[in-house]
């Protein structure tokens, strides 16, 4: 159902694109309109993983790494079926993460600084098997391609008060004025709804991966506490990229709201114990302080009885 719900949605991103274009141009402003999402979605699915991780200064980990964090990525990527992607660190106190990449064989998995210090290491887990899934689910083209169509449909209506107000036959002033305002209002809806879509289908598929639903609903239950408080300077200078990361970086949201790029939280995590409920799946045991990574970024001398993610 949500694959469903997903190409409804983006099938109404792609009518209001090219209806907009046709009330701007007519026919040929209708083809444009197309032509014109077809070369910007080519680019932004080439670039955008490049550009998203210079706009938060992540830097590549190698598969050393001190921090285990790139052995635990492979761990979890075979169990989801996946090539093992690139993975980087985002030098900021704030716990989060988020995936990109054109594909499975581009992808990449970023985690803050700050997700590394303040989750366990079950936690963490389910952090990265929700990224890997948005890989396994390719919803990184998809939310890439609806942030360029929400771009353009911006744009173009902007261009409606130059040109589709002197057009004959056009929307005129009054009409260019609501397009101004109505399209980009309906493509952040459309957008938003997407986003909140594969959230949920995410959450449910990283559970499956890393096999503890309730580390998951832990995590989400401590990031956002976090986040609210901890700002994210790089989410803020570029808030478009919000939607991308596991958690709102610019602030929480009290309930699923139109203009909302996350479910709320609590919602998720009741969706998750539902799942662990369903499927037997035991309580993540509490964590001791001394399984969280130091401020060092290395990993503390005392070690646990059991093998861990992080092994």
């Amino acid at each position: 159902m949500g694959y469903v719900k997903t190409a409804m949605l983006m099938a109404g991103m792609t009518a209001l694109f090219m209806g907009l274009g046709y009330l701007l141009g007519g026919s040929g402003g209708m083809l444009i309109a197309l032509a014109l999402a077809a070369a910007m979605n080519l680019f932004s699915w080439w670039n955008s993983d490049k550009m998203v991780l210079r706009m938060h200064n992540a830097r590549p980990l190698a598969p050393s790494d001190a921090s285990g964090l790139p052995r635990m990525v492979e761990r979890l990527a075979r169990k989801a079926g996946l090539p093992m992607p690139a993975v980087y660190l985002i030098e900021t106190e704030q716990p989060n993460a988020f995936a990109t990449g054109r594909g499975p064989q581009n992808a990449a998995v970023a985690v803050t600084r700050g997700l590394l210090r303040s989750l366990s290491e079950e936690e963490v887990a389910g952090v990265v098997a929700h990224e890997l899934a948005h890989i396994r689910n390719r919803d990184t083209l998809i939310m890439t391609i609806t942030a360029t169509f929400a771009g353009a449909i911006s744009m173009l209506a902007n261009f409606a008060l130059f040109f589709g107000g002197r057009r004959e036959g056009g929307p005129g002033l009054i009409g260019s004025l609501a397009l101004m305002i109505v399209a980009p209002l309906a493509a952040a809806l459309v957008q938003m709804a997407i986003s909140r879509t594969r959230e949920y289908a995410a959450d449910k598929a990283g559970a499956e991966i890393c096999g503890q639903p309730l580390a998951l609903a832990s995590a989400l239950q401590r990031i956002q506490g976090l986040a609210t408080r901890i700002d994210n300077p790089a989410a803020e200078r570029s808030p478009a990229t919000a939607h991308m990361f596991i958690i709102n970086p610019l602030n929480g949201q009290r309930a699923d709201k139109l203009f909302s790029t996350h479910p709320n939280t609590e919602n998720r995590v009741a969706a998750l114990r539902a799942l662990a409920a369903e499927g037997g799946h035991r309580p993540a045991p509490p964590q001791p302080a001394t399984s969280r990574i130091p401020r060092s970024g290395k990993r503390p001398q005392t070690q646990r009885s059991r093998p861990g993610p992080w092994s």
